[in-house]
């Protein structure tokens, strides 16, 4: 795909290639909604945000449900700095309500190396939940070093740092429509 020149519609300059237009992923997260709206009709359903890059994605999904739900966050830190995740996690916000009994779908914005939300999966479980799955706009499988159940995965994309749609670098772009690389001449962090 070319790359945008100049500012983007939400005055970003020089955003990098387009890899998931605003179009694919509305559609991609309306399949989602309504395959979730199927499986979890007349059942206790917990959404759980990983703060903060599924935030845009977790608004999106849930409006596209049709069946009742509840919503609920966590905030966890993993990268640092680096772009690769090390694997320890900690717990800057845990949830507010506990979720004993409940069918949970922890709603995440990509799934990169899977270390965080193997953590996640862990911590969740030992929680026991009625259920505990997985739901994912993103997932790069090329970079994939844990093995984790991903019940609903929205798009593949490949093995590049991305910004938009809830995701990104320095704490710009999150407010991008779309899922894009990185502007020309950014490098990503290390």
């Amino acid at each position: 795909m070319p790359m945008e020149q100049g500012p983007d519609r939400n005055g970003h300059n020089g955003v990098g290639e387009t890899l998931v237009s605003a179009e694919k992923v509305q559609e991609r997260v309306r399949e989602l909604g309504a395959e979730i709206s199927a499986d979890y009709a007349g059942r206790d359903l917990v959404l759980v945000g990983v703060l903060r890059g599924a935030s845009v994605f977790l608004a999106d999904l849930m409006r596209t449900l049709t069946i009742p739900c509840e919503v609920d966050f966590m905030a966890v830190s993993s990268y640092g700095s680096s772009a690769d995740s090390s694997g320890v996690v900690r717990i800057l916000k845990d949830l507010d309500d506990p979720v004993t009994g409940r069918d949970v779908l922890i709603v995440e914005a990509i799934v990169d190396s899977g270390l965080t939300l193997s953590y996640l999966i862990r911590n969740l479980a030992a929680r026991e939940p009625a259920t505990l799955e997985v739901c994912t706009l993103l997932s790069k499988p090329d970079r994939l070093r844990a093995e984790v159940p991903i019940r609903y995965t929205g798009i593949e994309i490949p093995d590049e740092f991305v910004i938009g749609y809830g995701l990104d670098y320095a704490q710009k772009y999150r407010n991008l429509d779309h899922v894009a690389t990185l502007p020309e001449g950014v490098a990503p962090p290390l």
